[in-house]
């Protein structure tokens, strides 16, 4: 009997149309220079402004934790410093009513969407499963597993379709998660399905200590999206408004029900993948240097300030907003918790198995003996 699901949705594009643009979509220069592109309209300077100001608050976000977990406040915290862009890009694109399924090392796009920064940190922390309500702000748990989040999103996108809903789910994923096998899943079943999902690649060169030439020869990784019939993009992963755009697109298309799509962000992870890594085994300090006259800060700060958008008074004000966001990290993580070990075996299954009682026993006795 054939799937009534099958072929349920519009033919396919060709080849051609499914192909990635030949070099990453860029409409703003790392000097700050405006590039047209006939394709994707510049967003209005107001809604560039307000980004930027996320931008600001996201770098800010960044260095106070890792000064976190320098002080021992923090267990570990994989820092987005570089790659704000991307982060605030794919949080300001959706709607209240979409969903965001970030990574672990998507934080910032986690608190753009509206979470509470120390509801955010509390998984990074090591104090509980995650710190926030999903349901709240339609935002996932950050997930350590690579693209085992991409399968999720495209079950709610699925759903989401069958209920008639008007929802958008954006999947984000990092390079070394396009080398997955969860990767294929997630893509062949939101193509087949014709699901509204968006999946986000942001290209950092690094899965690890592993380059993105040992992972993969295709053109670009934009380029395995013809392989499921879906169209990929490429974007300057650095310039903020080429993101919004192409996000944009992105999301408008899947929510016009013309189905998935990927986007592959060109960018560079500044720091070291979390603070147990050693980049310097891996990577020189002239390749990390290469990358700073492309910071997303620095290059929007010029196009913007050129345009006489942002002033100095702007530019305090936002500073100021992102340092009493900082001060708030700081008081909320100096505050010692004491977590009950127990609860690493709560909320797994509804009927904890067997295996779980086992070692929640184990665990509890050597507590006591330690105890004692």
């Amino acid at each position: 009997m054939q799937d009534p699901h099958r072929n349920a949705h519009p033919q396919a594009p060709g080849s051609a149309g499914l192909l990635p643009s030949e070099q990453p979509v860029q409409l703003v220069d790392p000097d700050g220079v405006h590039r047209h592109d006939d394709r994707y309209p510049l967003p209005d300077g107001e809604a560039l402004l307000a980004a930027y100001a996320r931008l600001v608050l996201g770098r800010r976000i960044n260095d106070q934790a890792n000064a976190l977990v320098r002080q021992g406040r923090l267990a570990v915290y994989p820092s987005s410093h570089g790659q704000e862009a991307c982060q605030v890009a794919a949080a300001v694109v959706l709607e209240d009513r979409d969903w965001l399924f970030p990574t672990y090392r998507d934080t910032v796009s986690v608190i753009t969407r509206g979470v509470e920064p120390l509801q955010v940190l509390t998984l990074l922390r090591g104090d509980w499963h995650s710190g926030y309500d999903p349901y709240e702000h339609n935002t996932a748990p950050q997930a350590t597993p690579l693209a085992t989040q991409l399968l999720h999103a495209v079950g709610v996108a699925h759903a989401a379709k069958l209920k008639g809903e008007d929802t958008v789910v954006l999947a984000m994923c990092g390079d070394g998660a396009t080398s997955e096998g969860d990767f294929h899943e997630a893509l062949n079943f939101a193509a087949v399905f014709h699901v509204p999902v968006v999946f986000f690649v942001q290209n950092n060169e690094y899965a690890i200590s592993v380059p993105l030439k040992n992972q993969s020869v295709a053109p670009s990784l934009a380029h395995k999206a013809i392989g499921y019939g879906m169209p990929g993009e490429r974007v300057d992963g650095n310039d903020l408004a080429a993101l919004l755009a192409v996000l944009g697109s992105a999301v408008d298309r899947a929510r016009e029900g013309h189905g998935p799509s990927l986007v592959e962000a060109h960018t560079y992870r500044m720091q070291a993948h979390t603070n147990a890594d050693d980049a310097t085994r891996y990577r020189t300090q002239q390749d990390v240097e290469s990358w700073v006259p492309r910071d997303p800060i620095t290059r929007m700060r010029t196009y913007l300030r050129g345009l006489h958008l942002l002033d100095d008074d702007a530019e305090a004000r936002f500073a100021a907003d992102a340092e009493t966001t900082a001060a708030h990290m700081r008081e909320g993580l100096n505050t010692d918790v004491d977590p009950d070990p127990q609860e690493l075996f709560a909320h797994v299954y509804t009927q904890r198995t067997t295996q779980l009682a086992e070692q929640s026993a184990q665990l509890r006795d050597e507590l006591s003996r330690t105890d004692g």
